[in-house]
């Protein structure tokens, strides 16, 4: 969840499959790049003349005074700086989003350099101006393509299966993303290819974050784009810092023989009803706006492709939901939803949200495809066939995570994260990425909080301590909008964060 809006053109750096990590970033110390600069003595100055003593008696004060700088500047065991104790802070999806910053309302500046990943592509500024029409008050565009996508690949399933039950639509989901022989063309507009399904032709849908590869087998994203995001003094996202790298392999794709839809002539099919299990409340509430303007963009856009009947000659119907972030609001709201005969629903928002709400899509036969859920575990869970995400997994991310956190030479660190398939999810997958690029097992921290719907400050207090205890040179906070206390509780210790 992040800042997509580039106020500079975007930086696209090399893909995260490269070479190892530690080869394409320097790991120095502390005192990197500190230059002593010689002194020169002039020919005429004699060793025995007054001039020259006097020389010497300077450079012997300036190499001493540097000497004594480069010794305060060190960190001891690796860690904190003695004289600053300043560190790097670093967050992920969860947090590295421009409303954050509204927790630190009485902490200016305080997220100041906090650098993080999420999955994010460079949005064209005319897809941001049409999200923007249905919503004026967006302030970042975190995860709309994503949902946006999920929309619309439900419909352009549906249109193929010529049918708008959960188990047909479900089983169309990955093919329209994904070419499959002479008769498929490649389309980037609903209305282009609305129209080659109606041809006869399959079709492999490229959209705002759907680009190089479709979906896999899995009903997972085959690429992903990610974004490494920096907070300015303003505690928003600072888009200027805003960088691109691509992960993934387009020869993950679904490679199964696509089904040959059915024959026309049959009843016309009832409305296909999408709904929402998106997070209007809770933790992630603050994530809220661009996901469902997506999702609204989406269904206005598939209407009038059809000339207001968007799919199989109906206006599709969105039926609006909130997941609450929390697994027993959204099984609720799930409920709702099969109760009104919705056959796709876009969400859950979170993993462990996602997780809990499976078996109730399986048993219910409703088609779910979640825009923004990351957690790996997912990408195997029993789901029957009826789970789908646009939003990468979390392998994916900590591989753009570590590489953040390596190019500045961190070699101790430590991981503060939620306590459920997310954050744990996050936090054994970079903490695989460090060791495997060098950073010594020890020297990586490991601590999780229990994943709940209401916290208090002193919730975060043994794990504070814990993480500033072990001196690192890097925090990495896994978390939601409740991770804003894990931060100010650092701060709080009298740490501060590197700009």
């Amino acid at each position: 969840m992040f800042d997509r809006a580039a106020v500079t053109p975007p930086k696209i750096r090399r893909g995260i499959n490269g070479p190892n990590i530690a080869e394409r970033y320097n790991v120095l110390g502390p005192n990197a790049g500190r230059i002593l600069d010689r002194v020169t003595v002039r020919p005429e100055l004699t060793p025995s003349s007054p001039r020259r003593r006097a020389v010497r008696l300077v450079a012997g004060i300036a190499a001493v005074a540097l000497l004594v700088a480069g010794c305060q500047d060190t960190p001891e065991d690796g860690g904190v700086t003695a004289n600053q104790n300043t560190i790097r802070l670093y967050g992920s999806d969860g947090n590295m989003i421009g409303s954050f910053g509204g927790s630190f309302k009485d902490e200016p500046g305080m997220l100041a350099g906090m650098k993080g990943t999420t999955p994010l592509n460079p949005l064209t500024d005319e897809f941001r101006q049409r999200l923007k029409a249905v919503d004026g008050a967006l302030e970042d565009y975190n995860y709309a393509g994503e949902t946006y996508d999920a929309v619309v690949i439900a419909a352009l399933a549906a249109e193929t299966a010529k049918a708008t039950d959960g188990a047909s639509v479900a089983k169309y989901i990955p093919s329209v993303t994904v070419s499959s022989g002479t008769n498929s063309v490649t389309c980037d507009t609903i209305k282009a290819c609305m129209d080659a399904i109606r041809a006869g032709k399959d079709i492999a849908y490229r959209g705002p974050t759907i680009r190089r590869g479709g979906m896999t087998d899995k009903g997972d994203p085959s690429t992903a784009s990610y974004g490494t995001l920096t907070f300015g003094r303003d505690n928003k996202i600072d888009q200027s810092k805003t960088e691109f790298v691509n992960s993934g392999d387009d020869k993950t794709q679904y490679k199964d023989t696509v089904p040959a839809p059915p024959r026309g002539g049959g009843a016309k099919p009832p409305p296909l009803k999408i709904g929402a299990l998106l997070p209007k409340t809770g933790g992630l509430a603050i994530a809220g706006p661009p996901i469902f303007a997506g999702a609204n963009l989406a269904i206005k856009e598939i209407n009038e492709a059809g000339g207001g009947n968007g799919v199989l000659g109906s206006p599709v119907v969105w039926v609006d939901g909130d997941d609450g972030t929390d697994p027993a609001k959204a099984a609720k709201q799930m409920d709702d939803h099969i109760n009104a005969g919705v056959q796709v629903v876009i969400g859950a928002s979170a993993s462990g949200i996602s997780k809990a709400v499976i078996p109730k899509a399986v048993a219910a036969k409703v088609a779910m495809i979640s825009p923004t859920a990351t957690a790996d575990e997912l990408t195997g869970i029993d789901d029957k066939g009826f789970f789908f995400r646009t939003a990468p997994p979390d392998k994916l991310q900590a591989k753009a995570l570590t590489d953040v956190i390596m190019r500045y030479g961190a070699q101790k660190v430590a991981i503060i994260a939620r306590d459920d398939a997310y954050g744990k999810g996050l936090l054994d997958n970079v903490s695989g990425e460090l060791k495997a690029n060098g950073v010594k097992a020890e020297n990586i921290k490991t601590l999780t909080y229990a994943s709940k719907e209401q916290y208090k400050p002193d919730d975060f207090t043994k794990q504070v301590n814990d993480a500033v205890g072990f001196k690192p040179e890097a925090i990495l906070v896994v978390g939601f909008e409740e991770s804003s206390n894990v931060i100010k509780g650092i701060a709080a210790k009298g740490i501060r964060f590197r700009d």
